[in-house]
């Protein structure tokens, strides 16, 4: 029988998604799931860019320029200029979502078995994305007691090898909701300028920053032009998950090329979707004044219920919608499970990620979960009800 690659079968499991199979069971018996595990917020989307789509008078849905239509990467250059992020439609590549932007990257600045240094937990797919282009992920362990602040830099130089390509975060993050002051990102311009690396962001939860927190981007940072990279993406700002329209970002114009070779192997970026992102770009900022006003309500209820809970231990996110809770249990994939199989308050479970999944260093994670409040707070208070309720009848 022909078998499989090595390589697929090292792929990571999504731990946001693998558990979907035990939630529509439960849904066949009649369960209501409240899903607290993954980041598809229930915010509207931009009704311009859904108008965009409806009224358009396509008569050919054709294929688009590799590097994304010249309109819509000028209107992204406008963009950033406004969030003194100051770039050129050539300085950009847009993508099947954040996703492949990440992906083009990785292939852009690294060979087989070169590491790229991340401070975990992390977004998953990280993982996914480094096992499909052979690139080795090195971890820096940020810790929920300091409410997953960057690691000393310390920690990173004992971790560059000549094999270290780049570091990796994500700004504000996921699964954390930790954003990066100012004085960390430049410490990470320092360190990477030192030792001739990239420094990557993820950057697709800019707008989504709290306590009057602001976010510095990496390309803000003076001197950084050829070692920084942004990985950017419409689904979370426009709730418009769907989409699938990421960009890569970079004043680096080797990597440009080089992404830009990749991006012609899969030919052209989704056409409607473009249309629908560039539509989106005429979002009044009172949209995004409202949706903030509402995670931050959304996360204080959540952070304040959880932490009623005897035993749990919680980090304060300051930025995106997700926040990691730390459980009284050692095992949060087989209490996810659980939940979903075994566990009813009035008929209503609830689904979470398990967090082992967001870190790359064995054993780490295990009695955690990341939650994303991407539900109203009526939601969330019930959800975190039922989990307090699971907890005691698990523990038990």
């Amino acid at each position: 029988m022909p078998s499989v690659s090595h390589k697929g079968l090292s792929m990571p499991e999504s731990p946001i998604r693998k558990l979907v199979p035990y939630a529509e069971e439960a849904k066949k018996k009649g369960a209501k799931v409240i899903h607290l595990n993954i980041g598809q917020p229930d915010i509207k989307t931009p009704q311009v860019a859904l108008d965009a789509v409806k009224n358009n008078t396509l008569e050919v849905i054709a294929y688009s320029r590799t590097e994304g239509s010249e309109e819509y990467r000028e209107k992204l250059a406008a963009y950033y200029a406004k969030n003194n992020i100051h770039v050129t439609a050539k300085d950009i590549i847009v993508t099947t979502g954040g996703s492949e932007a990440l992906a083009f990257t990785m292939g852009s600045i690294a060979d087989n078995d070169d590491e790229i240094i991340i401070p975990e937990p992390f977004y998953a797919n990280y993982n996914g994305f480094a096992t499909a282009t052979g690139v080795k992920v090195v971890p820096v362990t940020s810790h929920i007691d300091s409410n997953f602040a960057l690691p000393a830099i310390e920690e990173f130089e004992k971790l560059i090898t000549p094999r270290t390509k780049a570091i990796l975060i994500c700004n504000p993050g996921n699964p954390t909701g930790y954003l990066y002051t100012k004085e960390e990102i430049k410490k990470l311009a320092a360190i990477v300028k030192k030792h001739d690396l990239f420094l990557i962001a993820d950057e697709v939860y800019r707008e989504f920053t709290y306590d009057g927190k602001e976010h510095y981007s990496i390309l803000q940072e003076e001197g950084l032009e050829e070692n920084a990279i942004i990985i950017d993406s419409v689904s979370k700002r426009y709730s418009m998950c769907g989409a699938r329209i990421g960009c890569l970002v970079t004043k680096n114009k080797d990597v440009i090329k080089t992404a830009l070779k990749f991006a012609q192997a899969r030919l052209s970026p989704p056409t409607y979707a473009q249309i629908a992102s560039e539509a989106a770009l005429e979002t009044p900022q009172s949209y995004f004044d409202d949706v903030k006003e509402e995670y931050v309500g959304r996360r204080n209820v959540l952070i304040e219920e959880l932490e009623k809970i005897e035993g749990i231990k919680v980090g304060k996110p300051q930025g995106a919608f997700y926040c990691i809770a730390e459980l009284p249990i050692t095992d949060a994939d087989d209490f996810a499970q659980w939940l979903l199989e075994d566990f009813r308050l009035n008929n209503e479970t609830v689904m979470v990620a398990p967090a082992a999944g967001f870190y790359a260093s064995e054993g780490l994670g295990k009695n955690q979960i990341r939650i994303a409040y991407v539900l109203d707070k009526e939601n969330l208070k019930r959800a975190v009800n039922i989990l307090k309720e699971a907890l005691k009848s698990y523990i038990a």
